[in-house]
């Protein structure tokens, strides 16, 4: 409980007065011996005033609060949170509410004033943007409530608890930009349709039909039809994908409101998306982190939900990455031969890398997506018009040349390397799964 500034001005302003009748009366100028005595009454007067209310403020019911909010939000994405205020006053009463948002989440319009009246409760809200990912918890509300004559003002702290999840920036994918993938998808021609005759999977039984070959002849439905009945089937549709994620300290640059790390998660998260529709099977196994996951490629539209689940809370770290382990993990694993993405950001120390993808390349195919910051393109671009500028202009092309120097040699290898930046990795990665998929190499 807090003095309001009502009470504070008029404290001041009595006492004020006294200091003045006070010098008045040192300086021996004649005043009415009342005045002093009718400042100090008043003074008096309103502390007994400003007690009663205080009593009064605290004989008050509390408010309850409901808080309404979605169970899982976007990161970067700005969301609602709606609080259902229910009360038992008998008069008009203006309060204000701060919700007490965890850390790693931004807030517009808090505190929030708002008006009771009897017999009815009230509906406000704010917005939430949350700036990680992860589980987060709401324990409380701060309620600031006035005492009936307004000298006080009571904050009272309700437990109101609540939790949501914030998953990566998918949800923008939902509206237009997924609609035109699948526009993009039909227009390519690449969506997978059934190729009656030599397939691979079992479709159905039909009549034997001109043209047929004789291995299609299921014998014993022909015994049983006493007419020729022939297997039909379909172009196999469950290939592997399969995402090998750093989540190593290669991957905690910064390019904008977003991690290398997060737009490698919605990168991954997008190519998932396109595979699942053509009828692949997507995987996923992380490295370099406190609790290494891994994912078993499976197809079906509900996959989506499960990569989602297994990503919104994972970190990166400031661990090295270790290539050889991840490989170890990912063959002892994944039997199947299948499309392996390996997202990180190759650097100097990363010798030992081939030596790993050799090993993978062995059995499954191996695409690196490598992560170049988008300062390094901007400062290669700047003009350099003295000496600092040079200098720094010469150290970036070096290690552009570096690291140009890197994928040559993995290529060199039967490599495939895509060298992007961290906002246009989603686009490439999946410009190069379709282009595999419509020349049937992947």
């Amino acid at each position: 409980m807090k003095p309001s500034r009502l009470l504070l001005s008029w404290v001041a302003a009595l006492l004020m007065i006294g200091m003045v009748l006070g010098v008045l009366q040192a300086l021996q100028i004649d005043l009415p011996a009342s005045l002093l005595s009718i400042n100090w009454g008043l003074l008096l007067a309103l502390l007994a005033l400003a007690a009663l209310d205080a009593s009064r403020l605290k004989r008050l019911p509390t408010v309850r609060i409901k808080r309404q909010m979605p169970g899982s939000l976007a990161l970067g994405r700005w969301g609602h949170v709606q609080l259902k205020v229910e009360h038992d006053f008998t008069a008009p009463l203006n309060i204000r509410i701060f919700d007490h948002v965890p850390q790693g989440m931004g807030f517009e319009h808090l505190p929030l004033d708002v008006e009771l009246q009897p017999g009815q409760y009230s509906r406000i809200s704010y917005r939430l943007r949350p700036l990680k990912r992860g589980r987060f918890s709401f324990e409380q509300c701060e309620v600031n409530v006035p005492s009936p004559l307004g000298l006080w003002s009571g904050k009272r702290l309700l437990s109101v608890i609540d939790q949501t999840r914030v998953y990566p920036d998918f949800a923008r994918l939902y509206g237009g930009e997924l609609l035109a993938v699948d526009n993009w998808l039909s227009q390519l021609g690449v969506r997978q349709r059934q190729r009656r005759g030599q397939g691979l999977e079992f479709h159905q039984l039909r009549e034997f039909r001109e043209g047929d070959s004789l291995r299609q002849i299921d014998w014993k439905a022909t015994a049983r039809q006493r007419t020729p009945i022939a297997r039909e089937y379909e172009d196999e549709k469950d290939q592997q994908i399969i995402f090998m994620l750093d989540c190593g300290r290669q991957m905690r640059s910064q390019d904008g409101q977003l991690s290398h790390f997060d737009h490698a998660l919605n990168a991954c998260l997008l190519l998932s998306y396109v595979a699942l529709r053509q009828g692949d099977a997507v995987g996923l196994s992380t490295f370099a982190c406190d609790h290494p996951r891994y994912l078993s490629p499976v197809k079906g539209s509900g996959q989506l939900t499960v990569l989602l689940n297994a990503v919104y809370d994972l970190e990166s770290t400031q661990r090295p990455a270790d290539y050889q382990a991840a490989v170890n993990q990912l063959l002892a694993r994944q039997k199947r031969r299948a499309l392996v993405v390996l997202v990180t950001n190759l650097r100097d120390e990363d010798d030992e890398l081939l030596a790993a993808v050799e090993r993978v390349s062995k059995k499954h195919r191996v695409l690196i997506t490598s992560l170049r910051e988008q300062v390094l393109d901007t400062l290669r671009l700047t003009p350099a018009q003295t000496l600092p500028e040079a200098l720094v202009y010469c150290g970036t092309v070096s290690y552009l040349n570096e690291r140009a120097e890197r994928h040559e040699r993995l290529e060199a290898h039967g490599v495939h390397v895509v060298d992007v930046r961290p906002a246009e990795l989603g686009a490439d990665l999946v410009n190069r799964y379709l282009g595999w998929k419509k020349s049937a190499t992947l």
